[in-house]
This record gives C-alpha cells, sequence and structure tokens, in this order.
C-alpha cells in the first residue's frame, strides 16, 4: 500500500508538511546512486519527517553490506552499524523524529536478525538505537537550533583500530560553515588568503566535546 503523503491537512497549513512518494525518492537517491551505496557516505536530511529518504539509503546501504560481509558475521555487525552512523536528520515536529529513529531501527534490525540470528547481540541493538537519537534531531535546520533554543549538535562516529569507535560532537552551524570553505575553495582558487583559511577552518573544526574511543557496542555507556 502506497505511504500517504500528508496526515492532516492541519499539519500542512502549520508546517507545509508534504510527504514524498517512494517512486520520486528512489529517483532522486539515483541521482547520487554511487553515494548511496557507498557504506561510508555521510547524508543529511534538513526535514526528514518519518524517515521516506533515510530509510531507502539505508536499505541501499545494507544492502551492498549484505553482499559483502553476510559470510562473515562479526564484519556484518560492524559495518551495519557504520551504514546506521552515516545518516542524519532534522525535523520540527517531534512525532516526526520519534518515527524516524523507530522506522530506520526496525529497518537495521531486520536485516541484522535476519543474517546473524543466534548470533545477534543485544548490545548492538542498544548501540545502534543509542546512535540514532544522537543522530536524529527535533529542531529547524534553518535556524540551527533545537526546539528548546539550543544549538543543533550532531555526533560524528569514526571507527579505529577495528571495532574502537571515536564520539566528537559537533554544532551544525560550525559543520556547515566549514563544508562553505570547501565548497567555495575552487572558486576562490585565486583570490583568498591561505593562511586565513587555514585557521578558519582549524577553529570550525574543533568539537565542542569528544568522548573516550571505545567498542561500537558500548557507546551508549557515555553521555
Amino acid at each position: 500500500m502506497a505511504k500517504k503523503q500528508v496526515k492532516s491537512k492541519e499539519r500542512v497549513r502549520d508546517h507545509g508538511e508534504v510527504f514524498t512518494n517512494e517512486r520520486e525518492v528512489n529517483a532522486m537517491l539515483d541521482l547520487v546512486k554511487n553515494e548511496t551505496e557507498n557504506i561510508e557516505s555521510t547524508f543529511l536530511e534538513p526535514a526528514c519527517g518519518d524517515g521516506n529518504f533515510l530509510s531507502e539509503i539505508l536499505k541501499r546501504k545494507l544492502n551492498i553490506v549484505s553482499s559483502r560481509y553476510k559470510n562473515h558475521l562479526d564484519d556484518y555487525e560492524m559495518y551495519s552499524i557504520i551504514a546506521v552512523t552515516s545518516l542524519y536528520g532534522v525535523d520540527i515536529l517531534q512525532d516526526n523524529v520519534e518515527a524516524c529513529i523507530e522506522r530506520l531501527f526496525n529497518i537495521w534490525n531486520e536485516e541484522y536478525t535476519k543474517i546473524l540470528k543466534s548470533s545477534s547481540s543485544d548490545k548492538a541493538r542498544e548501540a545502534c538505537r543509542y546512535i540514532l537519537t544522537k543522530n536524529i534531531l527535533c529542531g529547524d535546520a534553518l535556524t540551527m537550533l533545537k526546539n528548546d533554543g539550543k544549538p543543533i549538535v550532531f555526533a560524528e562516529w569514526k571507527f579505529v583500530n577495528g571495532t574502537m569507535l571515536k564520539r566528537r560532537d559537533y554544532e551544525l552551524s560550525r559543520i556547515l560553515a566549514a563544508e562553505q570553505i570547501v565548497a567555495t575553495e575552487e572558486i576562490n582558487l585565486f583570490n583568498f588568503d591561505e593562511e586565513v583559511e587555514k585557521q578558519t577552518r582549524e577553529s570550525l573544526d574543533v568539537p565542542i566535546k569528544e568522548y573516550p574511543l571505545t567498542d561500537y557496542r558500548e557507546v551508549q555507556k557515555y553521555e
């Protein structure tokens, strides 16, 4: 059954909420097909709703994980988690955020349980859900503020030395500012002060918080 594009007239009126249907989602994702099939490529959906785009990206990534690692269960578990860490979303409505987290978790967990069967781990499930709660946030991507007025902060997840995971938290405004410098670098190739740019990029690349290096199944221990 096709998913409805409108939940209610009131939500359309108050928030401009109209969901993109699956056919259009996949047609748009096909324009960046290589990236959607790169396990580590990151995606940010600034008005994620309940996850129409992010869920399809996760399915594509998990298909790649399965094709490469389904016969190596430890690797499958780790790379499936890597796929989850690569997805970020913001939505102004809390119920959408909660639905998106649940939807992405269920997609991951269904595939994870199917592949690992009795070898599946509740710790891995807890880690996956925890990561999603840090990657899918309630706020306004235009103002880059959460609904409580505080800055939107995303966790960056980097695997180091196999199964060890490093978490660093960054304000969304600084992430986008740093990306803007990268995007304009070629345009300004002959018209910028290299030292000033270097210092600017370095200042923007400072996390607001770092967490201890830990096994990826234990990331939920730190807050």
